[in-house]
């Protein structure tokens, strides 16, 4: 549940590193929450009641698992929000 992701160490003083990683699509669990992408837009008829509790439970046990990975790994997520939280065109969470 973590996007992957490899750095390019800059090749001289003039040039920038690069980090390479998974495209995963642009829909964000904030736009899923808050109803703010073309996810949405698609679903103009529906009402948008937010997240069902199963599908909370969903995110949140991606979300869980990502993290848990990523401690195993001894490495700490500094800005965890919605915004940082990609679903997939499969409905995960990375």
């Amino acid at each position: 549940r973590i996007i992957a992701a490899s750095t390019c160490s800059p090749t001289g003083q003039d040039s920038l590193g690069t980090i390479i990683m998974e495209y995963v699509g642009n829909s964000t669990l904030h736009h899923i929450i808050y109803g703010t992408n073309w996810v949405t837009a698609k679903r103009k008829n529906e009402k948008n009641d937010g997240l069902s509790l199963a599908q909370s439970l969903h995110y949140s046990c991606d979300i869980v698992a990502g993290l848990a990975f990523l401690h195993s790994q001894l490495i700490v997520h500094l800005d965890l929000k919605p915004a940082n939280i990609f679903i997939t065109e499969q409905n995960i969470c990375k």
